[in-house]
């Protein structure tokens, strides 16, 4: 069994990684096309920026739901994943059902942010299942996939017309349709799965009294007062970009896709890395690069396209390296039994974070310029490098 398992793992792995890829896609779905979405339905700024923050916080309310019943430890992970990616594609589909309208579209978003609740830390869990002593490569390469998934829509925008946003809505629920395919027909637990837990009301506060998972979850919320308030405005960002320098909109749309995709490469470069050099110093590493390019990209702006180019893909590439090596981290430190309910606690922690984020870039857009709105972003990170460097320190303590 031994021998056989890295090609398995790998199989597997591919396999996930497929599935995250198609599963995730609904995420920024309605994001990347809100603009034709709002004229056709003439929204105000305010309704059009909760079609990413219904999201999530739908996504915060399932992961909530899910620790508290402890769903990703009780049931089976990819029939779990199954069902949810199944839902998220339903629900985004029925956005562009005739007469939905806005309020609609955004009572929707919610329900496929729950949805999603269910795929990616039950995946994350899957992958835990089949890698022990590369675990690290492993989730960042499934949070890889996460991230393509999530620039997915930038890219089906870059190719359509702008009013043409049903086309991208239906591409996305196809996408986590056949996600749900996958997550039941060819993804499996590996040998290292965690067997399924009973129910303990108690089980909540055990995973927060471990002080590596606490860290480790401190590190992440960091790391997550970035991502996602990035993610989520670099579209508007680029168009800005665009209209300065007189670049199309379809090439906007391109590098929006690019700057998301690039951090692909980033978590599983990191993955390699940190399974040699530990979590916590890859994760500072990442986050140090990350907090300079947010304080960095708004001033590029009056250098060149170029410039913003450069520090856009470097910002890209290193906002989510160290995201799989949260995840990774608490498997490890977690109890074996609640590793699944501890990676949906920290996920919903972080989450929950982003709803402020997301919402403030904008208004600090509108306040500064772009030239500023992402400065503030930097304060994340900084924290975060305080937390890993406490858990670094902690790891090199002696036992004796």
């Amino acid at each position: 069994m031994t021998a056989v398992r890295p090609t398995s793992g790998r199989a597997q792995l591919a396999w996930l990684s497929l599935a995250m890829i198609l599963g995730m896609t609904p995420w920024f779905s309605a994001t990347a096309v809100a603009p034709g979405m709002a004229s056709e339905w003439r929204m105000s700024p305010e309704s059009v920026s909760w079609l990413t923050m219904a999201v999530q916080l739908g996504f915060v309310a399932g992961t909530l739901t899910s620790a508290l019943l402890l769903l990703a430890d009780r049931w089976s992970a990819r029939h779990l994943a199954a069902a949810s990616a199944f839902a998220a594609g339903v629900a985004t589909l029925l956005v562009v059902w005739r007469g939905v309208g806005a309020n609609g579209a955004i009572g929707l978003r919610i329900v496929a942010g729950v949805a999603l609740a269910g795929v990616y830390p039950p995946g994350i869990k899957l992958a835990a299942g089949w890698w022990r002593e590369r675990r690290g490569t492993a989730i960042g390469v499934l949070v890889g996939a996460l991230t393509m998934g999530s620039a997915a829509p930038n890219l089906f925008r870059a190719s359509l017309p702008g009013s043409d946003w049903r086309s991208v809505m239906v591409g996305a629920a196809a996408a986590s349709i056949l996600s749900a395919v996958v997550f039941s027909t060819a993804v499996r637990e590996g040998p290292f799965h965690a067997p399924s837990a009973r129910f303990d009301p108690g089980a909540i506060l055990t995973v927060l009294r471990d002080r590596g998972v606490a860290l480790a979850t401190g590190g992440y919320l960091g790391h997550m007062w970035e991502l996602y308030a990035m993610w989520s405005s670099i579209g508007a960002f680029w168009t800005s970009v665009a209209v300065r320098y007189h670049v199309g909109t379809a090439a906007a749309a391109g590098m929006a896709f690019l700057t998301i995709a690039a951090g692909a490469v980033g978590c599983v470069v990191a993955g390699a890395v940190a399974d040699r050099l530990g979590r916590p110093v890859v994760t500072i590493i990442a986050m140090a690069v990350s907090g300079t390019c947010a304080l960095l990209i708004g001033p590029s702006i009056t250098v060149s396209i170029a410039a913003v180019a450069v520090v856009a893909i470097v910002w890209g590439v290193s906002i989510v390296a160290d995201s799989a090596q949260f995840s990774a981290a608490v498997t490890e430190m977690a109890p074996a039994r609640y590793v699944g309910t501890a990676i949906t606690l920290q996920t919903c922690f972080g989450f929950l974070l982003t709803i402020v984020t997301i919402h403030a870039v904008p208004v600090w857009a509108a306040w500064w310029g772009w030239e500023r709105a992402y400065m503030p972003l930097a304060l994340g990170p900084a924290l975060g490098i305080v937390a890993m460097w406490r858990l670094w320190r902690t790891e090199r303590r002696p036992t004796t």
